[in-house]
């Protein structure tokens, strides 16, 4: 694979002002392509070895909808290492901003590394990047990622398939609890290689007080034909 240099330039090749503005829009917006089609292949088929992994967990067992994933132990892939780190130096401004918005004391270091040993300090130190696989009929139901009381209120989920070619259907969903108002959704079908960055837990929205916090759950739609992989970035640790 790549150096660092050339992942964290993928990265920095976004128009973040663009980015940003449509995440205050919607929750979420798309990413430029971070990976290469041999890239992300090469991720996807991590998945056959079980020793890359700390645990799988079986969707259907646990009425979370069909599939299964797999959080990734240590050491991570340099891929997952380096994207996780580019990825939250140019979140933080908007993890910051919402916060001020919303009224909230809680702040978070420059580096995901510091932040990560802040994770690791209250308890939440099992890695939390995943790889998701589901194949015809596999879906995934409305939640939230939340581990702990530290939360970034950011992430990033990244295809390793082509759509309408390795899978048909397997939308990104979004779903947002506006204050006073009905839910708002959103699907989005994230194009092979590409970033989608989403809402974790909640968001600033406007509100007749100002700003109100809005609740926003993610899941993925039923999956009509083929596998779909899918590489997972939180950027907090789990208890």
């Amino acid at each position: 694979m790549n150096d660092r240099t050339a992942f964290a330039d993928r990265v920095d090749q976004a128009d973040w002002d663009a980015v940003y503005a449509e995440i205050d829009d919607y929750g979420c917006a798309l990413l430029p392509r971070l990976l290469t089609s041999d890239e992300a292949a090469e991720i996807a088929r991590l998945y056959d070895d079980p020793e890359r992994f700390r645990t799988t967990v079986d969707m259907g067992r646990h009425r979370f909808g069909k599939g299964e994933y797999r959080y990734f132990r240590e050491p991570f892939p340099q891929v997952v290492a380096e994207l996780r780190s580019a990825l939250y130096r140019r979140l933080l401004p908007v993890a910051r901003d919402w916060n001020t918005r919303l009224g909230r004391d809680a702040r978070w270091p420059d580096t995901l590394e510091e932040w990560l040993a802040e994770c690791h300090r209250a308890g939440q130190s099992k890695p939390t990047p995943i790889l998701l696989r589901y194949d015809a009929g596999g879906w995934n139901a409305l939640h939230r990622d939340l581990y702990g009381d530290k939360v970034f209120p950011l992430q990033v989920v990244v295809n390793l398939g082509e759509p309408g070619v390795d899978h048909t259907g397997g939308e990104f969903l979004l779903v947002e609890q506006r204050p006073r108002a009905q839910s708002r959704g959103t699907s989005t079908l994230i194009p092979h290689g590409r970033g989608l960055v989403f809402t974790t837990r909640d968001r600033p929205v406007r509100s007749a007080r100002g700003w109100s916090a809005a609740p926003v759950r993610h899941g993925v739609s039923a999956v009509r034909s083929g596998r779909r992989h899918t590489l997972g970035l939180v950027f907090h640790d789990a208890a």
